[in-house]
């Protein structure tokens, strides 16, 4: 007999059912009932679960281990869960693990600090597990949506974006782009025709070469115009509003 946990018999031979992890979620929350609660319905689900009870653990376990996605309460002692959603939104390498908020507050203005430095969700306690599962779910599969997005390449012409490997070329030549220019080319790019704030060309390129502010995106502009040459018209100001792609569509 084979000695396995999990196995199905066919034909006298043993077949190994191995069950496949769905992600990996740090689960950030002191109150210790919450965190286990969160860990058994997580685990069932197949995803692989990991719970710490402070602010600095959380932060220490991400920078060793980044997950796929953090449930992060915002009471928690020492370092509070927005200063830590704050300083993993602010670093490149853990900018992009999508962030669930767990707060017992149900003040709007907690809710839209986290939602502004950059959380992805929110729950209020008390929650059902089932509604949170199906946020887990919705917010990765986002994650995943938006990956595969950005390995398509973008052209126009003789204009080529390679998000993935964040280059651009005007035919066979390579221009040279800043960080925080490829990011806003990227972004308008994407969709030609949607109109983008100054404030949301600001978030797409937040955490690149330098901060950018509002008043600093229309130089970042003429800058990328110019390295684009005859391409630089795609780039349409939108009065009074921000920027587009120009639709050629």
């Amino acid at each position: 007999m084979c000695k396995f946990a999990k196995k199905a018999i066919t034909n006298k031979k043993c077949i190994i059912m191995e069950k496949v992890s769905k992600g990996s979620i740090l689960i950030v929350d002191d109150e210790e009932d919450i965190l286990e609660l969160l860990k058994y319905n997580l685990a069932r689900e197949g995803y692989q679960v990991t719970g710490v009870t402070t602010g600095e653990e959380a932060v220490a376990a991400v920078q060793q281990f980044p997950p796929d996605l953090i449930i992060l309460d915002l009471m928690l002692p020492g370092i509070d869960g927005l200063e830590v959603c704050k300083k993993l939104k602010n670093s490149a390498d853990t900018a992009a693990i999508p962030i669930i908020m767990l707060t017992a507050k149900s003040e709007d203005s907690d809710i839209v600090i986290g939602l502004e430095l950059g959380a992805d969700d929110y729950i209020i306690k008390p929650f059902s597990p089932k509604i949170l599962t199906a946020r887990v779910k919705t917010v990765l599969r986002r994650k995943k949506e938006g990956a595969v997005e950005q390995l398509k390449v973008i052209r126009y012409d003789e204009l080529m974006i390679y998000p993935e490997r964040r280059e651009v070329l005007l035919g066979e030549r390579k221009i040279d782009l800043t960080a925080t220019e490829f990011a806003m080319l990227a972004l308008l790019a994407a969709k030609p025709g949607w109109v983008y704030s100054r404030a949301q060309i600001v978030d797409a390129a937040r955490g690149e070469d330098y901060p950018v502010t509002d008043r600093s995106v229309d130089v970042h502009i003429v800058s990328l115009r110019k390295k684009l040459e005859n391409y630089g018209v795609m780039i349409q100001t939108v009065r009074g509003v921000g920027y587009k792609f120009k639709d050629v569509g």
